[in-house]
């Protein structure tokens, strides 16, 4: 049957070198499920593959829109399964890898179905985070459904809004519509986390993001400021600096808060993976040998 082996685990563990590795083993092509690395404008902050990597094997899903696009998960998931399905006709065996945790289960899973519900919810939680800002819609989702509250991205004001719209559409907790019944997919997964003490994953974060500053994120997100109030921007590492350029901070506090949400970020990576008990955790330090040898033998059982 065909099979996909997946690699997930936090912002900075080596996902990307890994997924290359197997690639190379298995003879296949890598689709990218990282939902910040889709857009070509985010090169340094969304720390996508060197050109090296991407010439190692074929990638798909890398920068292959632009943040002015409207392009979402559901969007996503019909794109992937779409190019699955083609690429199942040449090699029984794919790899996807990435650490966006929603985007992963649309693809493995397959999406929720939510209700539609009053269009003006929305522009008015738009109102309330520009009059009252990010908090008071956290307050407000963590009061309403302190299930997701403690599983999405609280940070993501896309991601609020459209839990709390959800809510108070439907006077029921978003989390009440996760998890349903979903279509079948046609091929078997192999989930691969990868995991290293929580120290050590700090110190990998807080190093790839002074490597980012001394690439050139400062001058990047300079080139994406004007276009700041897009979706696809309202990520770490670019945020953090639009507050800087607004002058509400100097460099060297913007540039410690990616750190902080970075690592804040990884953290809420790590409990939404380790919900699923069919991952296969490895240290991120382990042989390449033995995490083959572990597929293998999934493959062939």
């Amino acid at each position: 049957m065909n099979t996909l082996i997946t690699i997930v685990g936090p912002t900075a563990i080596g996902k990307t070198a890994l997924s290359i590795q197997l690639a190379q083993h298995f003879n296949c092509d890598i689709l990218s499920c990282d939902s910040r690395q889709f857009y070509k404008e985010m090169t340094i902050g969304t720390a996508v593959p060197e050109p090296e990597e991407l010439a190692a094997a074929q990638h798909y899903f890398i920068q292959n829109r632009s943040v002015f696009e409207d392009y979402n998960v559901g969007s996503f998931e019909k794109d992937a399964l779409k190019t699955l399905d083609e690429l199942f006709l040449k090699k029984p065996v794919q790899i996807m890898v990435g650490g966006s945790g929603l985007y992963v289960d649309a693809v493995l899973k397959g999406l929720n179905f939510f209700p539609e519900v009053d269009p003006n919810i929305r522009p008015t939680l738009t109102s309330e985070l520009e009059t009252n800002g990010i908090l008071s819609l956290q307050n407000k989702l963590k009061e309403l459904d302190p299930v997701t509250y403690q599983n999405i991205a609280i940070t993501n004001p896309h991601r609020l809004i459209r839990a709390l719209e959800i809510c108070i559409g439907t006077g029921k907790p978003y989390s009440s519509f996760v998890n349903k019944e979903k279509e079948p997919r046609n091929f078997k997964s192999i989930k691969i986390g990868l995991i290293a003490d929580r120290e050590i994953i700090y110190d990998r974060i807080n190093q790839r993001v002074d490597i980012m500053m001394k690439n050139g994120l400062l001058e990047e997100a300079k080139s994406l400021y004007p276009y700041k109030h897009l979706n696809a921007l309202q990520t770490v590492g670019y945020r953090e600096l639009f507050e800087y350029f607004d002058g509400n901070c100097d460099l060297d506090f913007a540039i410690s808060e990616i750190k902080k949400n970075s690592r804040r970020f990884a953290k809420r990576q790590l409990t939404w993976f380790r919900r699923d008990p069919e991952t296969i955790w490895f240290n991120f330090k382990d042989d390449k040998k033995i995490i083959i040898d572990k597929i293998t033998e999934t493959l062939i059982s």
